[in-house]
């Protein structure tokens, strides 16, 4: 049976999942941002996931409506789930939109959720709000499922279609229907887990264990810097061996390794067990701005430059590359480190929205090119602007060509680096 298609939240994760469908469903296209909704209708993606043609071949009917998802029996949940400043999970978006969704089904409609989650989110909050909001009966009246995202912000790769997906349902019925309706335009196939909370579970662990092995890495970065030795060059030897798993050091944010691990530490805590491994990693690459900062200040100690007023260009302020995406961006760790040093710290991007930037985090995004020269570079976000430029850009950033170049991800060639620069690597 031809299914009547809606996603929910059309952010990285909602708008290339409804542009897919759209190839071969019609596809009711909600979010609540009207200025989005626009935009989209324009063919006009701010978040560079989907193309303009994309946009303009499928079948979506672009509202912000609410009214509009009555039409749908099939209803795709694709919200964000950030956390707190206290670092605890914050499901009011998700809430929101079960009550929005619930206010507008109708018997027989199946909700598939997408949002990253701790298992037992999908029955024990959001049924509850669906229910509430609708006076239906789940599992009797509508029924629920769970197939968690896996979008790559920015990897043109690794898209929805190429990405095996998971899916579950509360029961062996629906979870037949939700694999049918995923398995229409995912080109990798399905995985069916055999419930709501394995699927749920698989997810939030993915991100762990990314977030947990970088972890490794930024410690060793710095037991290295202490050791003198280029942890790059040690990472380049390693990763000869056949299982050597080749991750590196960074700064850790976005909206999906640097958050979902709390979610399931939030759960572990709610059932008594404090989870030691997780939140060491946590803290760990929490503290890389710090690092970065003060291994910065020790080497402008080293070359005879005052800290108190110096300045320097902090290149790069989305969460990572060759995205425009600021959200959980550590790189603000740096800047705000900086200042506490009394630095005079300018920033620059070349994709993130500088209004957006101010709105989210009260700094002043400048322009690449009236950047003044400064003292001192922090290489934070390999954009591919940069890295085309390469060496060659820091004639321009530094004063008379001649500073300090802090690396993050180790991005420039250390052999061509300037005999007038000093290059510090992760």
């Amino acid at each position: 049976m031809e299914q009547n298609i809606a996603v929910v939240g059309l952010g990285y994760v909602g708008l290339p999942l409804a542009v897919s469908f759209g190839k071969k469903h019609r596809v009711i296209a909600f979010d609540i941002n009207d200025n989005r909704i626009e935009e989209l209708k324009q063919g006009f993606d701010r978040t560079n996931e989907v193309e303009t043609e994309d946009l303009k071949s499928s079948d979506l009917e672009f509202t912000s409506n609410p009214k509009d998802l009555s039409k749908a029996d099939f209803i795709i949940v694709a919200v964000p789930t950030p956390i707190t400043e206290n670092k605890q999970p914050n499901l009011i978006p998700l809430l929101k939109a079960s009550e929005t969704i619930g206010q507008n089904i109708s018997k027989g409609t199946i909700v598939v959720f997408e949002s990253t989650v701790y298992p037992g989110t999908t029955e024990e909050e959001c049924v509850p709000a669906l229910e509430k909001a609708s006076g239906l009966k789940c599992g009797k009246d509508f029924f629920v499922g769970y197939s968690p995202e896996r979008i790559n912000p920015g990897d043109k790769e690794h898209t929805f279609t190429k990405i095996t997906k998971v899916v579950s349902g509360q029961t062996p019925e629906l979870l037949e229907t939700v694999a049918e309706v995923y398995g229409s335009v995912v080109e990798a196939g399905v995985h069916k887990a055999s419930s709501i909370k394995v699927a749920e579970a698989a997810k939030v662990i993915e991100n762990t264990q990314r977030d947990l092995n970088i972890a490794l890495m930024n410690e060793l970065a710095v037991i290295f810097e202490k050791l003198n030795i280029d942890t790059a060059e040690v990472l380049e030897a390693a990763g000869t061996k056949w299982n050597f798993l080749k991750f590196s050091p960074g700064l850790v944010g976005g909206h999906c390794i640097g958050v979902d691990p709390y979610y399931l530490t939030y759960k572990a805590k709610q059932i008594g067990h404090h989870p030691e491994v997780i939140l060491a990693g946590r803290k760990t690459n929490d503290n890389v701005g710090n690092f970065v900062v003060t291994s910065l200040v020790k080497q402008m100690i080293q070359n005879n430059l005052q800290v108190n007023g110096s300045a320097v260009t902090v290149l790069g302020f989305t969460f990572k590359e060759n995205v425009p995406d600021i959200r959980n961006t550590r790189v603000i760790d740096i800047v705000e480190e900086l200042k506490e040093y009394g630095v005079n710290v300018q920033i620059t991007d070349a994709y993130a929205d500088p209004i957006e930037a101010y709105d989210e985090y009260g700094v002043d995004l400048i322009s690449y090119k009236e950047l003044n020269p400064a003292d001192a570079v922090v290489f934070a976000v390999p954009h591919a602007d940069y890295l085309e430029e390469a060496w060659g850009m820091f004639d321009h950033l530094l004063k008379g060509g001649k500073g300090i170049v802090m690396d993050v991800k180790s991005k420039l060639d250390k052999d061509e680096c300037p005999e007038a620069v000093t290059l510090w690597r992760l």
